[in-house]
């Protein structure tokens, strides 16, 4: 399990399809909170935010992430990670004495197996959206027959709809994500251009 859990959790509001005709009233005020939640979060100027991953008190993350379009940046409990699109540059923090850069292709990243159980497909789902006491609660709502992921729960703000909580069902096993420090924009390419200058003393494992 890898703490970019977070990133294929967040490419959930990024994948919402349009609302059609035959919905009911509640579900097409779920799309809409979600396509504004997605300008948000996933606009041209990329954003950032801190993330505190739990599932089922098994395993559990923290850490902060900086993305842009197919490039992003994460600092976790267990290790560091540089998109650029392209490549992945991963480091590892079990074994601190150990240092190796594992290099992994973007679009095949065998080193983040878990994400895939995360596959996300819009037409599988309900949507609703509910007060909540600390905001606004959407709930997808797997429809009968469908595989991989059986509800989402996100919480997010009244106001600017920004991200507050994720809670995703799949199976019996429940994943929650506590978002902090979300800030839209002021992203720039530099930020999550992998610092080679500072791993010169690392041997580099390339398993591409």
């Amino acid at each position: 399990m890898r703490n970019r859990i977070i990133l294929v959790v967040m490419l959930l509001i990024s994948a919402l399809c349009a609302v059609h005709a035959d919905e009911t009233p509640n579900s097409r005020q779920a799309k809409r909170v979600f396509n504004q939640a997605y300008k948000q979060v996933f606009g041209e100027q990329g954003a950032t935010l801190h993330y505190d991953v739990n599932i089922i008190g098994i395993y559990k993350t923290r850490g902060t992430i900086w993305y842009k379009g197919k490039k992003s940046k994460f600092v976790d409990a267990k290790m560091d990670s540089w998109n650029d699109g392209t490549t992945v540059y991963t480091i590892k923090k079990k074994n601190k004495k150990k240092k190796e850069v594992e290099i992994h292709n973007a679009k095949n990243n065998k080193s983040d197996k878990y994400s895939r159980k995360f596959k996300f497909v819009p037409e599988n789902f309900d949507y609703s959206i509910a007060d909540d006491p600390e905001g606004l609660m959407l709930t997808l709502k797997a429809k009968d027959g469908v595989k991989g992921i059986k509800e989402v729960q996100a919480l997010v703000e009244r106001k600017t709809y920004n991200p507050i909580r994720l809670r995703i069902k799949i199976s019996f096993i429940w994943t929650t994500i506590k978002i902090s420090d979300f800030q839209s924009g002021g992203i720039t390419d530099e930020m999550l251009t992998f610092p080679k200058e500072q791993y010169k003393d690392y041997v580099f494992v390339d398993k591409r």
